[in-house]
């Protein structure tokens, strides 16, 4: 019997400290090598941590949600080689807890009857109160009398006696669970509480928006783009390439854009240190693409936008947006972004006011297309329509830049062929 105490590893990129996300063994549970025991998370990625060797934990070093120093002490498990062989040969797929081994079968403990306490009924929260000719609920004399000692008002009730009548029990129910606060269709109240802590993914996007909010003066520009030329264009590539290469979405044509916009606009595609009061512009686009996944949000990062294709683009986010959602993705994909897209597709709305991603300097938000009225010159025409929310840091980018890049991109969304020519001089 051999008791080993392993540390937090070294997960790279020169981190200090990460957060210790969940577990998922207990003391007393018997693992093998390589089983999954926990998870941490850094403001890169979440790791699954593999156990060294199998047997039976004995010590955990932390709790979900603590903030761990690399190196320290993470778990003890005895090594204890009959401990180990007996661990199970299939194993449960990660956070599914573990099954429990049979308890021997005793026989049932004989408990003394008790009387059920008056129930209501669903047939008193269906029925509609009944009433007679006269509009009083029905109820028997008896009963009527006894509600009058008592003081209650026989239209707070609901029958349950043939026709809605109320019978003697329902007032005993009346007694013990007050008025019936369900309406004709059914409805209760409902007043349970759940609390979670924010740990993992979550505690990292609300560090990050906080920071963000705190620090970036943010001030956005939402502007209406007609995308129906462009919305025609998808819709043919796709009829005619979609089956080889594959759909094409609104987003592979919107980063061709920002691909064009930042080279007259090089002060949004860039990252300012407000620390040491730097900014640095990026020729480069390397464009975040905000996701929404099951842990919280996350931001996998397309590189060199400004030189892919089309359909590269859309493979690109299909694989980064899949690897974010299954949590398989790496941390070199979730660093490096020089400006983020955030959309929210066709649940977005008219507008929003998204979140600059420190330390960029600037955001586009992408809403939803609705087809909408639009006046020609002439009389009312229908067409696609969606708004651009872009926010910047006022710091760094001025009203007027800010204007500019959004007119710009206006631009060649409206009129996409621009997407496709060498139009800049020389």
């Amino acid at each position: 019997m051999t008791e080993h105490t392993f540390r937090l590893p070294d997960i790279g990129e020169g981190i200090a400290e990460a957060e210790l996300s969940t577990w998922r063994v207990k003391v007393g549970d018997v693992v093998r090598e390589d089983d999954v025991i926990c998870e941490v998370t850094t403001d890169k990625a979440s790791v699954e941590i593999p156990a060294a060797v199998g047997g039976t934990v004995t010590w955990l070093g932390g709790q979900a949600g603590e903030v761990m120093a690399i190196g320290s002490d993470l778990i003890r498990i005895d090594s204890d080689e009959a401990a180990a062989s007996s661990a199970p040969e299939s194993r449960a797929e990660p956070g599914a807890p573990a099954s429990p081994a049979p308890a021997p079968t005793r026989p049932a403990p004989t408990r003394p009857a008790t009387p059920a306490a008056p129930r209501r009924t669903a047939q008193s929260a269906a029925v509609a109160q009944a009433r007679n000719a006269a509009g009083r609920p029905l109820a028997a004399p008896s009963v009527r009398g006894r509600a009058r000692d008592l003081g209650i008002d026989l239209r707070q009730l609901r029958g349950t006696g043939p026709a809605g009548r109320i019978l003697a029990e329902d007032l005993d129910d009346f007694l013990l669970h007050g008025p019936d606060l369900r309406s004709s269709v059914g409805r209760t109240r409902r007043t349970g509480t759940e609390e979670a802590r924010v740990t993992g993914v979550r505690r990292t996007i609300a560090e990050r928006m906080a920071r963000a909010k705190q620090r970036i003066p943010h001030f956005s520009i939402i502007e209406e783009v007609e995308v129906e030329a462009l919305e025609e264009l998808r819709a043919k590539l796709n009829q005619r390439f979609g089956t080889e290469r594959g759909k094409l979405t609104l987003l592979p044509f919107l980063l061709r854009a920002l691909g064009e916009v930042v080279v007259d606009h090089p002060e949004v595609n860039a990252h300012y240190d407000d620390e040491a009061g730097v900014i640095t512009r990026h020729e480069a686009l390397h464009c975040g693409i905000a996701t929404q996944t099951d842990a919280g949000l996350m931001v996998p990062v397309l590189t060199h936008a400004e030189a892919r294709s089309l359909w590269d683009t859309a493979r690109e986010i299909k694989r980064l947006s899949d690897s974010a959602r299954e949590r398989r993705i790496g941390s070199d994909d979730l660093s490096g972004s020089t400006l983020t897209v955030t959309s929210l597709g066709p649940l977005g709305a008219l507008a929003t006011t998204p979140i600059i991603n420190h330390p960029e300097v600037a955001i586009v938000g992408v809403n939803k297309i609705a087809v909408r009225p639009v006046w020609d010159g002439r009389t009312f025409v229908p067409r696609r329509m969606m708004n651009l929310s872009c926010s910047f840091d006022h710091r760094v980018v001025d009203g007027y830049v800010a204007a500019e890049f959004v007119a710009k991109l206006k631009m060649l969304l409206e009129t996409p062929a621009m997407l496709f020519m060498e139009w800049r001089d020389d």
